[in-house]
């Protein structure tokens, strides 16, 4: 429990940043979310178009603190790869 003024706002302040760090969390699993559901779907133009949506929030949370830099890289890295795998199965399959 805070007992000085400068705890109790460092409480409230802490509370603040959860919930805007959640959200940001939450809105990067989202269009994550999209990629994969779109490279399951098969459908290369999509998740192409999901992933080029997906990077910017991705990178952004990197720069807010949320997300680790090589954390997000790693991710972005293999999502375009299995991306780039879509686009050559479904050009194989043509």
């Amino acid at each position: 429990m805070a007992n000085s003024p400068q705890s109790e706002k460092r409480a409230r302040q802490s509370e603040a940043r959860f919930k805007i760090n959640k959200m940001r969390r939450s809105r990067i699993r989202t269009f994550l979310r999209k990629v994969e559901e779109a490279i399951a779907s098969g459908d290369n133009a999509a998740a192409r178009e999901a992933l080029r949506q997906a990077q910017p929030e991705l990178m952004r949370g990197v720069t807010k603190g949320v997300v680790n830099k090589n954390n997000a890289a790693r991710k972005m890295s293999r999502l375009s790869a299995r991306v780039k795998a879509t686009g050559a199965a479904s050009a194989a399959t043509v």
